[in-house]
């Protein structure tokens, strides 16, 4: 098939949109592949489209080979099902919530566990009919607080999400690892540098969980790496290896000070250091900092939580979401302060939480007998060796600290490195949650009822096209790998001979006949300079150039992502392309 570009429903820019802050943003723009309709919502343009369907039909062959069988769900859904599985209120302000002219409430689908559960329960009711993998490639709506960076976070985007749904957990791992598989096979086949990390299951619910990133500086996922081990796992996920416990006896009494002004641990550590306590140089890491929380969850009001973590470390909320999902959090603010004046700022400890019944959790590396320095609960003061288990109890544990470089890694191997990615894909053992809540009971080989176990697993398709730009292109535009690429072959006519555009079309013909996809730059009035920028934008795998060579009876091959040129008789220009491509 040949596109010609004279025909083509194509404009490029040479500036950048105003509102684009990373590279695939701004060349899937320039190049004419997408256009913004509004924030986090794009239009799919005829080049942007094909290289979404060519993503689409990699996921769909690796998901075919599997034994998942594709359907297709509506994207508008009824209020009812959601409120079955409480995720109407889980989801919060993320859900886009409509009326229909009867009053009645809908949703516009977020993701579609509810849908493949009832769907099940509604036609198969023995284990005979199982195991199943149900999949679909379906448009998906979340109304992003911070659309941004393209197709990367949008309000609107396209995900494959499957199902797995078996008899018993045997049969869900076997259904995990081959998704598991089939993700790795999908990203290896576009060509993705990428990493598969442990996760957190967050809102999704379930037990084991995996996250898919792709490498990337401008990734808003920060995971970890073992110099010394295979552990890679999202900052979300990593637990922090807790020192052994401390014996309590012979440890100095608690004393309280009087610290001026020592609202900071810099300041704490300065004042403590110039005490001559008796410890030794006092450094952050054996101070107590307890930062205050709003925790709201599902249905229930907002209750205030304390999360204690040393002093060196500060508070990662993305670390304490993933810890508390599905309840929304969020930091104090002066008015939350005024209304709880047992909480002194800066000098917050313990003895006021436990007083006041606020729900205290602290860091692994805060462990019973460890003595600390911290908040004595009034302005100005601070009290020393306050210990663990003798002093104050905490009611249990949180991962909410951050997590650096050089930091142990939690299987004891090595220390963690921290690089940056984008999330492409998400796989959960899901179990038994939404069986449960959608009573799908089904005849088990003793004719007893009994509730399949679910797996889910995500793939951002549309994400996909974004993060491949991102990883493959250069100052002068894109450059698809030919998995994905909108044409195989690209060709230009920069000479204004008409025997030169009569053999140009020839050669679009011969390699076009071969069953390639051309892009064919036939446009009369434009200049070679155009011509080879537009080609460099657009990003085509292989242009085949008819420039001044032509007179001598050669052309020019260029291969688009190595930057190799190479001239070639006109006659073995085909054969050349060909098996190139091939």
């Amino acid at each position: 098939m040949i596109t010609r570009m004279s025909q083509l429903f194509l404009r490029t820019l040479r500036e950048d949109p105003a509102d684009a802050e990373v590279a695939s943003h701004k060349l899937l723009v320039r190049a004419g592949y997408i256009r913004r309709t509004a924030p986090g919502v794009y239009s799919w343009l005829p080049l942007g489209l094909k290289v979404l369907r060519n993503v689409e039909n990699v996921v769909r062959e690796e998901m075919n080979a599997i034994g998942g069988q594709e359907i297709q769900f509506p994207a508008l859904l009824p209020r009812e099902p959601y409120e079955k599985s409480n995720r109407w209120t889980e989801y919060g302000d993320d859900l886009f919530r409509l009326k229909d002219r009867k009053g009645a409430d809908y949703l516009l689908g977020p993701t579609h566990e509810e849908m493949f559960t009832l769907a099940v329960k509604d036609l198969y009711s023995s284990y005979k009919d199982f195991p199943a993998k149900l999949y679909q490639i379906q448009t998906k709506y979340r109304d992003e607080a911070r659309p941004r960076a393209g197709l990367l976070r949008g309000r609107e985007f396209i995900m494959k999400d499957s199902y797995s749904f078996d008899m018993d957990d045997e049969g869900l791992v076997n259904s995990y690892q081959a998704h598991r598989g089939a993700y790795c096979r999908i990203f290896d086949r576009l060509g993705i540098d990428y990493a598969v990390c442990s996760a957190v299951s967050g809102a999704m619910g379930g037990s084991a969980s995996e996250e898919f990133l792709a490498i990337s500086e401008v990734g808003e996922d920060t995971f970890v790496r073992s110099t010394a081990s295979g552990y890679t796992a999202n900052v979300e996920a990593v637990t922090t290896p807790a020192p052994a416990a401390e014996s309590i006896e012979g440890k100095p009494e608690a004393v309280v000070h009087e610290t001026p002004d020592a609202t900071t641990i810099e300041a704490l550590v300065d004042w403590a250091n110039s005490a001559e306590l008796g410890r030794g140089e006092i450094t952050a890491a054996d101070t107590l900092k307890c930062v205050m929380l709003a925790v709201t969850e599902p249905g229930k009001d907002e209750e205030l939580l304390a999360v204690g973590v040393p002093g060196d470390r500060e508070v990662e909320m993305k670390r304490v979401e993933a810890s508390l999902a599905p309840a929304e959090v969020r930091l104090l603010d002066d008015a939350d302060f005024a209304k709880n004046p047992f909480l002194v700022r800066g000098y917050i400890g313990p003895r006021a939480l436990v007083e006041n019944e606020v729900r205290f959790l602290v860091d692994p590396r805060i462990v019973e007998g460890s003595a600390w320095i911290t908040g004595a609960d009034e302005s100005n003061r601070h009290v020393v060796d306050l210990v663990v288990g003798r002093d104050f109890t905490p009611e249990g544990t949180i991962e909410a600290s951050d997590v650096r470089q050089g930091d142990p890694a939690p299987d004891g191997e090595g220390t963690l490195t921290l690089e940056r990615g984008i999330e492409i894909g998400h796989i959960f053992q899901l179990g038994r949650k939404y069986t449960d809540a959608f009573e799908v009971d089904i005849l088990d080989v003793n004719g007893k009822r009994s509730r399949p176990t679910m797996g889910s697993y995500g793939i951002g398709v549309s994400r996909l096209v974004a993060v491949l730009a991102e990883q493959n292109h250069d100052e002068r535009g894109l450059s698809w790998p030919l998995a994905v690429a909108p044409f195989a072959v690209h060709v230009v006519i920069a000479n204004k001979d008409a025997e030169a555009g009569e053999a140009a079309a020839a050669l679009a013909e011969q390699i076009s006949a071969a069953g390639v996809e051309v892009l064919f730059d036939d446009r009369p009035k434009v200049s070679p300079g155009v011509k080879f920028k537009d080609s460099e934008l657009l990003g085509v795998p292989y242009v085949v150039v008819l420039g001044r060579g032509f007179q001598e009876g050669n052309v020019e091959l260029r291969d688009r992502r190595t930057g190799e040129t190479r001239v070639l008789p006109c006659n073995e220009a085909a054969a050349t392309t060909l098996e190139l491509v091939r």
